[in-house]
């Protein structure tokens, strides 16, 4: 694991509203319903540890942000441009998986197809 980080606005913005929304043991009223107290990952300012069923259970559920989170290196993979997997940054490989370049090409050929035709500039 890299060395520990403060976590940037839109990182804690991320994990609050997955907590809120996702999180099985988090309640309004009681917070934590297995610690009963306070969520810890409400309060959390920097990379490093973590709840175990945060982690396993609900940062997948952020692919991006599970790669910030959780990268084991800065320079050992990049999140997908597409769906936000990590993708090893050695050698060309720009996307996760076929399904994914293909779908990006075709984003591509829309917006090429659209400007050809002008419907993407304002009249």
């Amino acid at each position: 694991m890299e060395d520990s980080r403060e976590l940037t606005r839109q990182e804690k913005t991320a994990i609050r509203l997955l907590v809120t929304r996702w999180c099985a043991n988090y309640d309004r009223e009681y917070g934590c319903l297995p610690l009963d107290c306070e969520c810890y990952m409400l309060g959390k300012c920097w990379t490093g540890a973590y709840c175990r069923y945060f982690r396993e259970a609900v940062l997948p559920l952020d692919p991006a942000l599970e790669v910030a989170l959780t990268a084991q290196a800065p320079a050992a993979s990049r999140p997908c441009p597409v769906c936000g997997r990590p993708v090893p940054r050695d050698g060309r490989q720009r996307y996760c998986s076929p399904a994914c370049a293909k779908a990006a090409h075709r984003q591509q050929q829309r917006a090429h197809m659209r400007k050809k035709r002008g419907w993407g500039v304002d009249n």
